[in-house]
């Protein structure tokens, strides 16, 4: 894992790869009830939100760049469904306060490399991977406008 890596998507790889297996599904529940809380501003705007097609559930993100260049990305995802849920409050998470150029570094497999694929199938791998993706394709769009 030779990737700089921004501090806290770091911090949450090593956090899942020092567990066992089944401990990885608790923790992944944990981040699912952390998920933060939309603000205000945005409550009322879920024309404001691209949902992510490739999640079993359905998941919604929305990202902000403000003047300082830092991201902010913002998640809608069902209590219900605690595996996507915590897929985004992970990126959510991880994502909150870097720049611009960190989030777009981040390396597109890293769903792939905090120790999941052993926990969760293929097909909800591929969902995270797509909620990173679609973020980061939101920042470039911002940037570019």
């Amino acid at each position: 894992m030779t990737e700089d890596l921004p501090e806290q998507l770091e911090q949450i790889r090593e956090d899942f790869l020092g567990l066992e297996v089944r401990e990885r599904l608790q923790l992944l529940l944990e981040f699912s009830n952390e998920l933060p809380e939309l603000p205000e501003r945005y409550r009322e705007h879920p024309d404001l939100f691209e949902r992510v097609e490739e999640c079993q559930s359905p998941v919604f993100i929305f990202t902000e760049v403000d003047d300082a260049r830092v991201v902010h990305l913002f998640a809608i995802a069902p209590r219900e469904a605690p595996t996507t849920r915590g897929f985004a409050s992970i990126l959510v998470q991880g994502l909150a306060g870097l720049t611009v150029d960190e989030v777009l570094a981040v390396p597109d497999d890293y769903p792939q490399t905090i120790g999941l694929t052993e926990a969760v199938s293929p097909l909800r791998i591929r969902g995270m991977t797509a909620l990173l993706g679609r973020a980061k394709r939101q920042v470039r769009e911002k940037i570019a406008a």
